[in-house]
């Protein structure tokens, strides 16, 4: 018999927020997440058949600026088996921690878009005590599993029961079952390795500290299986717009459900709706949508002369706050038949404010037409981020609805003459 080839894959990758130095003597600050760290990889290997020699888990312990860490970091997100976060206050304001889930989520949803991987493969602990009701939208659909411990594990965290002593056999316990939770992870997700991401242009899952709820509205024009173009493949649409499936060869989800959940891992809240099934103009009275837009734009939907014409409108009254994406499936060879450069070109002149605004930014490829369903995924997290910042700098401020009451000024304690009238003092009367 061969001897099997051994999986130099990390079982799981230890994402945590490192703690700051807050004296010269105060020695390591994540001194403890390594005793974590070295506990979980002696029960996994107990737990399985790793051969030896092979890497139990990651931890960033020993990495420092200028050596690479940023690569090791993507190579390791990419390639691990199960991901491990440990929660904590500081761990969903940290940049840094926001980057690992984002990168990791991405991957472990592209898998689940391909058909190559369906269960979950993020298996989060509780380092120390959080307010479940204040996590970032992107992580609340992730289930915290509690442990025999209880009240005492949800009450303290990991951190609390190895630091007392009282508690060690309640330490134990836990960590051997969220190592037991790792083995089934990992096994039940059969999560396939994927290609590094670049760290330092990947986007964080969490919302920076002290702003509010961000939303985002996610309109799909695009015809469907019954009201597709004679002559046009229907294998990619559905029953409603928001089945299209432009990248039908790679992707078994629609295309709104795989940008749905993408957007909702930026901590955005989503709203999805199909162009033909509202009111789509913005008036030039502003009587359109409060918050950022994007439009996923089929150009085979412009072979409807009537959806053609309410397209055009909508570009003529579009805000510096809406977008768009065109797919354009390299696969797909009636994109680039003579039907489909016509309709390319068309779109050209039915929707010139949105596309030139587009090609003047970053976001130009998301216009010039996507090619690959991993095209698609890269590019949607800088068309979020471009859509957010002109929502930020254009949109009106809108004062709150009530009474108006002005702006309060501090009069003379000492008038010369009669009560104040607001007229300037320096003027005459």
């Amino acid at each position: 018999m061969q001897d099997r080839a051994p999986d130099n894959r990390p079982y799981f990758f230890l994402s945590y927020a490192h703690t700051p130095p807050w004296g010269p003597d105060g020695g390591d600050p994540d001194h403890w997440v390594r005793v974590l760290y070295n506990d979980l990889c002696g029960h996994i290997m107990a737990l399985t058949d790793l051969p030896a020699g092979c890497p139990v888990g990651f931890m960033d312990r020993e990495m420092r600026s200028g050596e690479g860490w940023p690569e090791k970091l993507s190579e390791n997100l990419a390639s691990c088996r199960v991901f491990v976060p440990l929660f904590s206050p500081r761990y969903f304001s940290s940049e840094m921690c926001g980057r690992e889930w984002y990168a990791f989520h991405e991957r472990m949803l592209n898998a689940r878009t391909t058909g190559t991987a369906t269960a979950s493969a993020i298996v989060p602990a509780l380092w120390t005590r959080v307010d479940m009701r204040e996590l970032p939208d992107s992580v609340r659909h992730i289930h915290v599993e509690n442990t025999s411990s209880g009240g005492r594990y949800l009450s303290n965290g990991i951190y609390g029961l190895i630091k007392l002593s009282r508690l060690r056999d309640e330490y134990d316990e836990t960590v051997f079952g969220l190592a037991e939770r790792i083995v089934q992870a990992a096994r039940e997700s059969g999560l396939p390795p994927g290609r590094p991401r670049d760290y330092e242009s990947t986007p964080s899952a969490f919302k920076p500290r002290g702003t509010g709820p961000r939303h985002i509205r996610l309109t799909v024009a695009a015809p469907t299986e019954d009201s597709v173009p004679e002559h046009r493949d229907a294998r990619p649409y559905g029953d409603d717009a928001l089945d299209w499936n432009p990248y039908h060869t790679e992707s078994t989800r629609a295309l709104s459900a795989h940008a749905e959940e993408l957007i909702r891992s930026l901590d955005y809240r989503v709203t999805v709706a199909a162009f033909d099934d509202e009111h789509p103009v913005e008036e030039p009275n502003g009587s359109g949508e409060r918050q950022p837009g994007i439009l996923l734009v089929d150009q085979w939907a412009l072979s409807d002369e009537e959806r053609r014409s309410r397209l055009k409108t909508f570009d003529a009254y579009a805000r510096p706050w809406v977008s768009a994406i065109v797919p354009r499936c390299r696969a797909d060879l009636q994109n680039h038949g003579e039907q489909g450069r016509r309709l390319a070109e068309e779109l050209e002149r039915v929707m010139p404010t949105i596309l030139e605004r587009a090609r003047r930014s970053d976001t130009r490829i998301a216009v010039n037409g996507v090619p690959t369903l991993k095209s698609f995924t890269r590019v949607l997290p800088e068309v979020v981020a471009y859509t957010t910042r002109q929502f930020l700098k254009n949109a009106e401020v809108r004062l709150p609805p009530g009474p108006h009451v002005p702006r309060p000024r501090l009069a003379d304690p000492y008038p010369s003459s009669g009560p104040d009238t607001g007229d300037d003092p320096g003027g005459e009367a």
